[in-house]
């Protein structure tokens, strides 16, 4: 790993490509499965804008990753592919 992208990702571009993009779940499901998986571990990690009181800056982080993962499965859709 060098170190751009050490500070970009936190692993390797071959490690993404064996664990994510090579994945059993990408096989089955699609890459598209596999990136609407990773945005739903960002929400878990910034928690869920509701009792917890997240503050409004990451509540919008959380809604646009809610809108990122909507236009995923819309594409998933018009694909043709089983959402």
């Amino acid at each position: 790993m060098n170190t751009q992208e050490a500070q970009m990702f936190g692993m390797s571009t071959d490690r993404i490509e064996k664990e994510y993009m090579n994945s059993l779940t990408a096989k089955l499901t699609g890459q598209e499965m596999v990136v609407m998986s990773i945005l739903s571990d960002c929400q878990e990690l910034i928690g869920d804008g509701g009792a917890s009181g997240l503050n409004p800056r990451m509540d919008a982080v959380r809604k646009q990753l809610n809108v990122a993962k909507y236009i995923l499965s819309e594409m998933r859709k018009n694909e043709g592919w089983a959402a």
